[in-house]
């Protein structure tokens, strides 16, 4: 009886505090040493999201621990893929893993997924798929015959992925359409989070002259709008639209009024940035004060030197706020002595964790 009770109360401790009795090799793994309330992860990583991860581990190396994976090709340009953390000693599996993930064409889409699926078959504890820009989120709808909506397909790749015993969790940052988390069920399910908390810290500064929230359109506002009445009651909030004008379409402020304020214009992602400059040129000629711009996600398909005043004098902004969501395009970017100011998206995405 005395080794039954022995035994039943070591298997006790190892349940609530293992990392006092389980060891690999010897060594307590990460995710068992770490009880400070919050798991710790093995952390696996696309090229592109490799600065990502070292800063995860600079920021909390308690909580992480990152295994660099070897991002091959061989000679007829298919993938030769060898993922960190399993040789010479096997630190993933019964962890808490972390993928972190740029899709920022279709390659290494794939080539993400061949290390996705192969975490799934490790015996992992847990999977999280940071995904912070979701590229194929614009594309969710069809309106002919023939078209393919890629935000569907994505999510039904994620969808069915062999199953761990717990659905895979995908972290997406401001989804450009929210009903796209509804495509991913069954095996992996979508959990959302916002970049917005980076630029209200920039706006409580004491640094900062912004007074003044502007919205490109209705559903932006929408989106948006509270978190800013929250957090600034007394700023004025703007919406702008786009209004047909014979043959053309032109932005015009549709409520509010940005006369003598400091402006800040609000969105999810920026591609060309047409619209972007239009609202602008529009709360300038409503007399506000100076105009900058915030998106989570930098896309700039056709470049981003129209934004920039060394490039172009006429830039609009007079700052320009996008986080690194979209590493590929951010790192590019340049900041000395120019509009862009580029948000981290790292501490945000250690508290959503």
């Amino acid at each position: 009886p005395s080794g039954i009770l022995e035994k039943d109360s070591r298997a006790k401790m190892q349940k609530f505090q293992p990392n006092v009795l389980n060891t690999v090799g010897g060594n307590r793994t990460l995710s068992q040493h770490y009880l400070g309330g919050e798991k710790g992860f093995q952390i696996i990583s696309c090229e592109a999201q490799e600065g990502l991860a070292k800063r995860l581990v600079t920021y909390n190396p308690q909580r992480f621990q990152y295994h660099p994976t070897k991002w091959g090709k061989f000679a007829d340009g298919t993938d030769e893929i060898e993922i960190g953390g399993f040789t010479p000693e096997n630190k993933i599996r019964g962890e808490h893993v972390l993928f972190l993930a740029s899709f920022h064409n279709n390659d290494v889409t794939l080539s993400q997924f061949h290390v996705i699926q192969t975490l799934c078959e490790s015996f992992v504890e847990t999977l999280t798929v940071v995904l912070p820009y979701y590229p194929t989120g614009t594309m969710e709808r069809v309106t002919k015959e023939g078209q393919v909506a890629t935000a569907s397909t994505l999510a039904r790749l994620f969808s069915n992925l062999p199953r761990i015993g717990k659905p895979i969790r995908v972290a997406v940052y401001d989804l450009h359409t929210l009903q796209n988390r509804f495509y991913l069920s069954g095996n992996a399910l979508a959990s959302l989070h916002s970049g917005i908390p980076l630029l209200l810290k920039e706006l409580g500064q004491a640094t900062s002259k912004i007074n003044c929230v502007a919205f490109p359109d209705e559903g932006a506002c929408k989106r948006f709008s509270y978190i800013f009445t929250e957090a600034f009651p007394d700023w004025p909030i703007v919406i702008c639209g786009k209004v047909r004008d014979g043959e053309k379409r032109i932005v015009t402020i549709q409520d509010g009024n940005p006369d003598g304020k400091h402006c800040i214009i609000v969105d999810d992602l920026v591609q060309t940035g047409g619209t972007l400059v239009e609202c602008a040129g529009a709360l300038r000629r409503a007399g506000a004060g100076s105009v900058s711009a915030f998106v989570t996600h930098a896309v700039f398909p056709k470049g981003w030197k129209k934004f920039s005043k060394v490039e172009n004098e006429s830039s609009p902004f007079e700052t320009f706020f996008v986080t690194n969501s979209n590493p590929t395009v951010t790192d590019k970017l340049p900041q000395e002595g120019d509009v862009f100011k580029v948000l981290d998206i790292m501490p945000q995405l250690v508290k959503d964790l």
